[in-house]
């Protein structure tokens, strides 16, 4: 019997300039207790323009700084947060961490959950998982939801004033969202939330890839002078909401696998967007992509500063494209949604080849790639 398909997302999503203006005017019917809990930058980014919404409401609001990692300990400490001031709604402001402590800790205490992200780096903001951590920081395990979150609340200025390179990573990790969708509905394989594939998550995942296409240059210009724009809009809308519902409603394939084959040699500082964007090439020379879609996608990411090399990786060996290929081709990984399989040889020989043809495209333009 084939899966039955289904689709997931927010309840509610809200973007905009100064969205956080009207933070108490769109989420205020969840309850009149709040723990905001926050990453130390999104504190400083969300803090005055939620008050200010809140005006002279006696709602309860307690603001706690997170210890940096979404880990056991901390959910803990933040449950008990909930339990002792009776919160109606939990608020994550921040970047990703921030985000999985608090979708879980409403979990764990069945409260409603709405996301601040104070980046646009990743979709994780709309996803219904956390990644949680053992104390020492070691990975413990992904936690699925059964439903996702509550709420998401973008204030496109707050991406606007964060550096433009969380903008860039987060066009990467949305890059691969069309493609790694369209690889695994030929397959017939099941989507990120184990559910089968629907035309609308493959039509959100399609109009990701074109916004980023249309905007992305435009988009990158408005961040680098901290002014929110049309286009901004547009790429924000297409990290956050369109690649994170895309995504959890079709699946992963080579990109993201060969993003945690990378994660195998250690130390690694690039950021996902970044490796997922090489990952996508990596994914077309695997599947026999046209020069035209293979060009236009190159194309793409010299335009708005992702990768097209292994150095820009920090990839510098034979051996480790080797360990990457090893590793991305583990059973369980998602490459393995590819029609007719990857094995690590065929999986080495793409690495190469893509980086070959990102070399000679950089030496054809004049221009040396640089590790990060």
């Amino acid at each position: 019997m084939k899966l039955l398909r289904a689709m997931r997302e927010p309840l509610k999503y809200v973007q905009g300039k100064d969205a956080l203006l009207k933070f108490k005017d769109e989420m205020g019917y969840m309850g009149s207790r709040w723990l905001f809990i926050c990453s130390k930058s999104g504190y400083k980014a969300c803090h005055d323009k939620i008050e200010q919404s809140f005006g002279d409401d006696s709602s309860y609001r307690r603001y706690e700084v997170f210890g940096g990692i979404s880990s056991k300990g901390e959910i803990a400490k933040m449950k008990k947060i909930v339990e002792q001031d009776k919160i109606d709604a939990v608020v994550a402001c921040g970047g990703g961490s921030a985000v999985d402590t608090a979708k879980a800790t409403a979990y764990y205490t069945g409260k409603k959950v709405v996301i601040i992200p104070t980046v646009a780096a990743t979709d994780a903001p709309c996803t219904g998982l956390s990644v949680i951590y053992n104390d020492d920081g070691s990975f413990d395990k992904y936690l699925f939801y059964p439903q996702n979150p509550d709420a998401v609340m973008v204030d496109s200025q707050v991406i606007a004033d964060a550096p433009a390179r969380f903008l860039i990573a987060g066009m990467g990790d949305a890059l691969g969202t069309y493609f790694e969708g369209r690889a695994s509905i030929r397959t017939e394989s099941p989507s990120l939330e184990g559910t089968g594939i629907t035309r609308a998550g493959m039509a959100l995942a399609k109009l990701c890839y074109e916004t980023l296409k249309n905007y992305g240059k435009q988009a990158l210009a408005a961040c680098e002078n901290h002014v929110v724009t049309p286009a901004l809009d547009a790429i924000i809308e297409a990290n956050v909401y369109l690649s994170g519902v895309g995504a959890d409603n079709v699946n992963c394939a080579a990109a993201h696998s060969f993003y945690n084959g990378l994660t195998a040699l250690g130390g690694h500082s690039v950021p996902h967007g970044n490796c997922v964007a090489f990952g996508t090439l990596v994914q077309l020379t695997l599947e026999g992509a046209t020069k035209e879609e293979f060009e236009d996608i190159q194309d793409f990411c010299l335009e708005v500063g992702l990768p097209v090399t292994l150095e820009e990786l920090g990839v510098t060996t034979d051996e480790q494209i080797h360990t990457i290929a090893e590793h991305a081709c583990v059973p369980g990984e998602t490459i393995h949604n590819l029609a007719g399989d990857v094995t690590p040889d065929e999986l080495y020989a793409a690495i190469v080849a893509t980086n070959a043809q990102g070399e000679a495209l950089l030496a054809s333009k004049g221009e040396g790639s640089t590790a990060c």
